[in-house]
């Protein structure tokens, strides 16, 4: 179970980007209070706690009423992470686990960030849902394993909020190049576990002898 934790931990630390989360929201939100802050990082993590939840607990029904095999979706998951992860490893920003630049200049005018751009797509990205749903559907039928699964997510979401709360900090501590390179270790963990879905999903579909 040692190891589910550790590559589920991974999986979402790099798909979900704490520390990237975290730049961002101090970027947006110079002019806000700290406790205007701090209730935008509650109600921000909270909403993101809540969409990839529902992905966990339903997607593998979403899958099965939509006909999509464990191994179309790994191979898929697979694809989808390794995108992610080469845009992590150049350090450029697609969308997939953070905002882009039209949704960063749009929030920069609102005054309440929790819902968008912090919930969605910062935190809840397309990329941490589909590693929700790849993840849960790679433990479907064992209890404990989901229930690792479950409390690795719980724990990246933690460590976000955290890292929310302390975000003036952190952007000043890392700066831009330390950001960087965490990302681009991270990225390239990230890499390796997304090749190795595209592996066991093109094997378990049969195409391969």
């Amino acid at each position: 179970m040692w190891e589910t934790g550790l590559f589920a931990f991974t999986t979402f630390f790099a798909t979900i980007g704490p520390v990237d989360a975290a730049a961002v929201f101090a970027a947006l939100t110079p002019n806000a209070t700290p406790r205007q802050r701090r209730a935008m990082a509650i109600k921000g993590t909270l909403i993101a706690a809540a969409v990839l939840i529902v992905f966990m607990l339903f997607g593998n029904d979403l899958l099965a009423h939509l006909g999509i095999t464990l191994a179309a979706m790994r191979t898929a998951g697979g694809i989808l992470l390794l995108l992610i992860a080469i845009d992590m490893v150049f350090a450029r920003h697609s969308g997939g686990t953070s905002a882009t630049a039209d949704e960063s200049e749009e929030a920069g005018h609102k005054a309440d960030i929790s819902v968008f751009p912090l919930a969605t797509p910062m935190i809840a990205g397309p990329g941490a849902m589909g590693a929700v749903v790849l993840l849960s559907a790679e433990s479907q039928g064992d209890l404990e394993r989901q229930a690792v699964v479950m409390a690795a997510l719980l724990a990246v979401l933690a460590l976000t909020f955290l890292l929310l709360l302390i975000a003036g900090g952190v952007q000043r501590v890392l700066g831009v190049t330390g950001s960087n390179v965490i990302t681009r270790v991270v990225g390239v963990l990230l890499a390796a576990l997304a090749v190795q879905f595209i592996f066991d999903g093109i094997a378990a579909s049969g195409l391969v002898a």
